[in-house]
């Protein structure tokens, strides 16, 4: 995904030469390209990012559209503060983007994780958090972000092209509507390709209602996801981040405002780390019971 995101700057940046990438000393072997075309309009400010967004607002304030390009926690944690007050508050267009969200960086342990970052972020005035889960819906995520020009953080990971059987929507991707089914999954980040791996070893697949959400913070329910718990009473919420502040808990307070009676709902979440050891990503998914073994007990538990 972060080749795909390269790119796909370096064809905007050509179009439009108020865009601004500026990077915290990272980005080797993935963003040289953008350094070529995009001459002095690519700074690295070095291992110093607090003073990075406070370049990025400070540019912004000037009518620039800022990128602010780092490792996940490194852009996220670190400049909590500046990204508050110095972006948020003014409402100028900066773009935080972190990569390797959730587990991404695995072995590195967990001052180089971001599985809270959402919780810190969406909550801030006038943010927008885009955590896209597929390749297509990234550049979905990037035209919005850039046409909204308003604070926002973009969370990248490992996607994988979009499954068949799930459409576009404004909010992500949805299966077709199915009368028929008996459960509503709900999901966000890369970790969507395990959930779409469970499924396809699933024999009744087809009673199955999925959405993917890639956009935080979900302030109310869409229309066809509050319709299929309706019909299903059974949720399961999948993600790469903490309950508190993530998709979970978003998703049953709202089906709780809409009056929504529930049968059964589980969340599937970061679980941090409970046996204080580190591995790789899927080595921590697996502990938090986000892996494609536990996905499917998971959902076979419904049936």
């Amino acid at each position: 995904m972060r080749k795909h995101f390269s790119n796909y700057i370096e064809r905007i940046a050509e179009q439009n030469d108020d865009i601004v990438f500026v990077t915290g000393d990272l980005g080797y072997a993935a963003l040289e390209n953008l350094g070529i075309k995009m001459g002095d309009r690519f700074i690295n400010a070095g291992v110093a990012e607090q003073n990075m967004i406070g370049i990025a607002a400070g540019m912004a304030s000037q009518g620039y559209r800022v990128i602010c390009y780092s490792i996940a926690p490194f852009v996220v944690y670190r400049c909590l503060e500046q990204i508050r007050n110095d972006v948020c508050f003014h409402n100028l267009p900066v773009f935080v983007v972190g990569n390797g969200g959730g587990y991404g960086y695995g072995i590195m342990g967990s001052s180089h994780h971001a599985i809270e970052d959402i919780a810190c972020l969406s909550g801030l005035p006038n943010m927008k958090c885009y955590v896209p889960a597929f390749i297509e819906d990234m550049n979905t995520c990037l035209d919005e972000m850039f046409a909204r020009s308003g604070p926002a953080y973009f969370r990248l990971g490992l996607g994988k092209p979009m499954p068949d059987y799930l459409v576009p929507t404004s909010y992500g991707s949805a299966t077709a509507f199915n009368a028929a089914s008996k459960l509503t999954i709900i999901a966000q980040c890369p970790v969507t390709n395990n959930m779409v791996a469970a499924l396809n070893g699933h024999g009744d697949k087809g009673n199955i209602d999925v959405f993917v959400v890639n956009k935080m913070p979900l302030e109310e329910l869409p229309e066809d996801i509050k319709a299929s718990i309706g019909r299903t009473k059974n949720v399961l919420t999948i993600e790469e981040h903490i309950s508190t502040g993530g998709l979970g808990s978003a998703v049953s307070v709202l089906a709780n405002e809409a009056g929504l009676p529930l049968k059964k709902f589980i969340s599937l979440h970061a679980e941090g780390y409970p046996n204080g050891l580190y591995g790789n990503q899927g080595y921590h998914q697996q502990i938090s019971g986000l892996d494609e073994e536990n996905i499917t007990r998971t959902i076979n538990s419904y049936f």
